[in-house]
């Protein structure tokens, strides 16, 4: 039965495995044919379906033997992959030397690296969780503008830290201190004054390879007020169990990390998945950031083996008692961009390819307030979709591997 229409955008004619020159357009038609059809991660996938595009927006989706090509469409063949809506990443950082200087970096730059660290593995949306926020603001124009392609940027602005809280590894830079309520009023106010969609904390930071500065309830609380009294969200990074409690007890939204540290070698606290669903918490868990952070500190495997565990843990305790899972890596902060070893590791923690799913298209769209527009794949909604060699029911790896990546109808990224 015929169920819904699609158009996505043109694939180039010469690229070959190149992004898109900056200023393409959508095509006013384009169907792609024959692939696997995840509409939503829900719901059963169309075997052999078609997905038409309008410029930017979906208009049809149905399986093959029901649909009509309309003439003149752009055809892009789609078999032997898995069509989903375009992913997430809600923990990235644009601070490497590559982003500098965004508002007059030459565009191929910015292009070049936008595709190696995030839209040739899917990625149409991101959460910057703390960058220069000039840097950031600029390269959100530019591809807000079409001279670049690349995704839809967020950002979780502020980076408040604690009195001597700044973490030792951005030194010398320093981080704002929240010291006391109202100066962290003041501080929440201007940075979203600047256009920033949520507030960051570092309610558990490390000052020191061996030290955890926890931010005060009081300091977290006056942070949230502020910010929600904006209609905005704050996330949290909270490092080990004491600054995940703060988190929660003081209203924040989302934490930025699972929390597996253990300086001082006791179990993580295991009440605070079941407090984090209680409060409607969001939770991403950076899993790959664990053996990352460990192999750069030269620890032992047993001891990078027990961490991610703990982090595996407290993403299935949370996962288990339907707590909302956002997908991110910390990508950016983390020079390694493959986000394979991040699908493994949560699929070893005992979510489904579904749960996945979700995590990187429903769950980030609905906390997000842009369930309407993006997100799933469905008539009127946004063409956002990325196009995936393989199944990833079978190989959770197949997720990472991308043929096309498509925004706004736009092809993005493309390896054809």
């Amino acid at each position: 039965m015929y169920v819904m229409m699609v158009a996505v955008v043109a694939l180039l004619s010469a690229a070959c495995g190149r992004m898109l020159p900056g200023v393409t357009l959508s095509p006013p038609l384009t169907a792609l044919v024959g692939g696997r059809v995840q509409v939503s991660p829900d719901l059963d996938a169309i075997a052999d379906g078609i997905v038409l595009i309008e410029r930017d927006t979906i208009t049809a989706i149905g399986p093959r033997a029901s649909a009509r090509i309309p003439s003149g469409a752009t055809v892009i063949d789609s078999t032997g992959a898995t069509v989903v809506a375009g992913f997430w990443n809600s923990h990235v950082h644009f601070t490497q030397p590559v982003w500098a200087a965004a508002a007059t970096a030459p565009a191929p730059r910015l292009g070049d690296a936008l595709r190696a660290m995030l839209t040739s593995y899917g990625v149409v949306h991101v959460l910057d969780t703390g960058s220069f926020p000039d840097n950031t603001e600029a390269l959100r124009r530019r591809i807000e503008s079409g001279e670049i392609a690349g995704p839809r940027i967020m950002m979780a602005s502020g980076s408040l830290v604690p009195v001597g809280g700044s973490p030792y590894y951005v030194l010398p830079a320093r981080l704002p201190e929240a010291s006391t309520p109202a100066v962290t009023a003041t501080l929440v106010d201007a940075a979203l004054d600047r256009g920033a969609e949520g507030i960051k904390l570092f309610t558990g930071s490390w000052a020191s390879p061996r030290s955890i500065v926890v931010m005060p309830i009081e300091i977290v609380r006056a942070s949230t007020d502020a910010a929600h009294r904006r209609g905005k969200f704050v996330i949290a990074h909270p490092s080990n169990s004491a600054g995940a409690r703060v988190a929660i007890e003081g209203g924040v939204d989302i934490l930025a990390h699972t929390f597996p540290s253990e300086l001082d070698r006791r179990p993580w606290d295991r009440a605070l998945p079941g407090m984090m669903r209680e409060r409607g918490m969001a939770l991403i868990p950076t899993l790959k950031l664990w053996p990352y952070e460990l192999r750069k500190a030269g620890a032992p495997p047993d001891v990078t083996k027990r961490l991610l565990g703990n982090g595996q843990e407290q993403l299935q305790a949370f996962a288990a008692l339907g707590g909302q899972v956002l997908f991110g890596t910390d990508v950016g902060y983390m020079t390694e961009y493959d986000p394979t070893d991040e699908y493994v590791s949560m699929h070893e923690a005992g979510l489904s390819y579904a749960e996945i799913l979700r995590a990187l298209t429903t769950a980030p769209a609905e906390r997000f307030g842009m369930a309407a527009r993006t997100g799933r794949l469905a008539p009127g909604l946004a063409a956002d979709i990325v196009i995936l060699d393989g199944d990833p029911a079978l190989d959770i790896r197949a997720l990472a591997r991308v043929r096309s990546t498509i925004r706004a109808g736009r092809v993005i990224y493309t390896n054809r």
